[in-house]
């Protein structure tokens, strides 16, 4: 005896270890993220993620993802955070693909915190918003100008395990674009009324524009223009003016199992090149358009009531200055578009809405263009995104497969992700961009949702928005009387029938509706045999290869349909040297 107490006989102490075992196990870390002085010049709103990585090597920023191997993130609004302060992240953070923060099992981790800085937008919709304004990187939170991480460190987590990070590192800005222009690369920049106007600050557009051989040697030459749509470009995508690097050590795709296939893409860059300077290719302005949004990496090219009128504002505002630039024919009959995954659905969304303007669209796996098929779920009959049930049974959705239909990931999975990386559709990614883009705006200034990010229940009135506003096919169905005549023959559809995000789906219904138009559409849809994401029509190579081929495949259709059918009187020799 000491003091008077009586020490726990062994039985006593192993009772009470288990009885508080539970408890400590459930004991999430402590976890604080300090603001140094000096790192921002006013208060920071944002969203502050905490990253956790079992990987031993790299920064957890860089390592979120859906693959069966992602980091652990846990995410949580700050607003007015003061330089010289710390927030704690607690267990209201919520966490991908663990959502709680005392579901961490103890063991070493890399860790790693980042805050991705809002700024507050005073919409002409008289809502005031905070988002994160893109910055030249594309929308991607963790290569963001400006948003402040901290270095990864190695840590031990346990039960209450302290850990302390410092945001002391800054993320740059990035290089000049037009320091990448050369003799047939132009960067085109615009300020656009339109959408300076609905956002209440300066909002610019932009476009890479690759000129066509001969153009200063035929300055008569009035050109076609021709868009490539797709995510944000930091360059031409498969330009390439130099021969490949033989000295190029060769990586490794998993996505297309090939070895060395950073040097393939380098050849067939260089190929490009060497087509697009070459005798009888054709020439015409071949533009990619730099449209990132604060919701994400592209509008999607159309006018929109969260986003603004981003589809005049490229139609109306920088496709003219392009054209002017650079000596465009500039009407209808002359322009086509194309363009895979959004870039697909782009490309059906413009000639569709604007089908004057547009006298093709070689649309490759689109994003849904049925909301019937929207991926997986059928968003006018299914109850929940996330759960197919019964009476008494319950099947998870699955998100993404594999050519062989192996998921490895579901659609609660993605969307949980996304919930993490942001509130109210801030994630800056897939699920929060088409919501972005198809929603009406919610009472508190942001999209309304079309399903319970959380639970994933649907919301029929959201739905019944998105089918009367972006359901392509359902458009193009309740407007055919006037829409086909001026679509007949322009549309080219294509997809694997083992798209690894089900956007084969959307097409097969589509395609339904196209079959039986009146008056009949001609168009083209077409399958690729177990062919994943992103198949563009060609049967006779392989995905890795032809997603880097659009160039060779789309213009001299293009070109023939332009002979086919231009108005009498139209230039038809200047541009064809």
């Amino acid at each position: 005896m000491q003091d008077g107490r009586t020490e726990p006989t062994p039985m006593r102490a192993l009772l009470l270890v288990a009885l508080l075992a539970p408890a400590l196990a459930a004991q999430p870390p402590r976890v604080t993220v300090t603001l140094p002085a000096g790192r921002a010049a006013a208060p920071v709103d944002g969203r502050l993620l905490f990253l956790v990585s079992a990987d031993t090597a790299g920064e957890p920023r860089n390592q979120v993802s859906d693959a069966v191997r992602t980091a652990q993130v846990y995410g949580m609004d700050v607003e007015g955070w003061r330089p010289g302060t710390a927030r704690t992240v607690d267990g209201t953070a919520f966490g991908y693909p663990l959502p709680a923060l005392s579901d961490l099992k103890p063991g070493r981790y890399r860790v790693q915190a980042l805050v991705n800085r809002y700024e507050t937008f005073r919409r002409a919709d008289g809502h005031t918003v905070k988002l994160p304004p893109d910055r030249g990187e594309g929308q991607q939170w963790a290569s963001k100008p400006g948003n402040l991480y901290s270095r990864p460190q190695a840590v031990t987590v346990g039960a209450g395990t302290p850990i302390a990070l410092t945001l002391d590192q800054e993320i740059p800005p990035v290089a000049d674009f037009a320091a990448k222009e050369t003799p047939y690369v132009k960067y085109v920049r615009i300020r656009s009324e339109r959408l300076s106007r609905f956002w209440g600050r300066d909002m610019h557009l932009a476009a890479w524009v690759l000129l066509p051989w001969g153009y200063d040697a035929h300055p008569g030459a009035r050109y076609p223009l021709v868009v490539n749509h797709g995510h944000f470009p930091s360059g031409v995508d498969g330009w390439r003016e130099t021969p490949p690097d033989s000295t190029l050590a060769p990586d490794f795709s998993a996505r297309f199992n090939l070895r060395g296939y950073n040097r393939i893409q380098q050849e067939l860059s260089y190929q490009l090149y060497r087509d697009w300077t070459g005798p009888g290719f054709p020439r015409v302005l071949l533009v990619q358009i730099q449209h990132a949004t604060p919701f994400y990496d592209d509008s999607y090219a159309v006018n929109s009531a969260n986003n603004g009128p981003y589809g005049d504002a490229i139609q109306r505002e920088l496709l003219p200055e392009i054209e002017r630039r650079f000596r465009g024919i500039g009407e209808g009959w002359a322009r086509f578009a194309y363009g895979g995954s959004t870039g697909g659905w782009e490309a059906l969304a413009v000639q569709t809405f604007y089908p004057d303007e547009y006298n093709g669209a070689w649309v490759a796996c689109p994003d849904p263009i049925d909301f019937r098929a929207y991926t997986t779920v059928d968003i006018y009959a299914d109850t929940n995104a996330y759960w197919q049930a019964g009476p008494f049974k319950r099947v998870p959705r699955p998100g993404h497969r594999n050519w062989l239909g192996h998921v490895d990931a579901t659609l609660e999975q993605m969307n949980h992700r996304e919930l993490a990386l942001g509130s109210r559709g801030r994630s800056g990614d897939q699920w929060d961009v088409w919501q972005s883009v198809f929603s009406p705006v919610g009472a508190d200034g942001y999209p309304k949702p079309i399903w319970d990010k959380r639970t994933g229940t649907i919301d029929r009135a959201v739905a019944a928005h998105w089918r009367e506003h972006f359901d392509l096919t359902h458009i193009l169905r309740r407007d055919w009387k006037t829409l086909g005549p001026k679509l007949r023959g322009k549309l080219r559809i294509y997809v694997g029938d083992m798209d690894n995000y089900y956007l084969n789906n959307a097409v097969y219904l589509t395609e339904q509706f196209l079959r039986e138009a009146d008056p009949p559409a001609d168009a083209v849809v077409d399958y690729g045999d177990r062919a994943e994401h992103c198949w563009n029509g060609d049967h006779t190579r392989s995905n890795a290869y032809s997603r880097l081929r659009y160039p060779q495949m789309v213009l001299p259709w293009a070109v023939e349909r332009m002979l086919r059918t231009a108005p009498a009187g139209a230039d038809l020799r200047s541009w064809r040297y």
